[in-house]
């Protein structure tokens, strides 16, 4: 079957590695940060931001895992974590009780707006930083191609 394989040629595996490694240095910072900083991990400032922007700071937790681009029981780990330090709270929807709701409390919304100029300093100092503004423009062409969505978001 190794026939029909279509292998990397000489540049495209120049551009994965880089990716690679842009990844993981990229991730292994921000979580170092936020720790240092919020003793946060970056998961779980992924889930407060996304209930953040949702409507009343709301969303059903198999939504919620979308938006943080987890799975449903990590993000359900997660959530308990974040229910215990008081920043996350849990229901049943009253329409459909299979339904569980998580939002985002007062003091969650508090821990995020306090670790969110640490994390931007870093994604800033990461990432746009070293771009200038055509390379910008590159990357969220390039990103949103890989991601099968629109660059023009939001």
């Amino acid at each position: 079957m190794t026939e029909d394989v279509r292998w990397l040629s000489d540049a495209e595996q120049r551009a994965w590695r880089a990716y690679l490694r842009a990844n993981r240095m990229l991730w292994s910072a921000l979580d170092q940060q936020l720790q240092r900083d919020s003793g946060l991990p970056h998961a779980y400032y992924l889930i407060l931001v996304a209930l953040s922007e949702c409507p009343d700071r709301t969303s059903t937790m198999s939504e919620l895992a979308t938006l943080a681009g987890t799975s449903p029981s990590a993000l359900s780990h997660a959530v308990g974590r974040l229910e215990a330090q008081g920043w996350v709270s849990r229901c049943r929807n009253t329409g459909n009780a299979r339904i569980v709701l998580a939002t985002l409390t007062d003091e969650g919304f508090a821990a995020l707006a306090g670790a969110a100029p640490g994390h931007v300093g870093e994604v800033r100092r990461m990432i746009f930083d070293r771009l200038g503004p055509e390379q910008v423009a590159q990357l969220a062409e390039i990103c949103s191609a890989i991601a099968g969505e629109d660059p023009a978001w939001p």
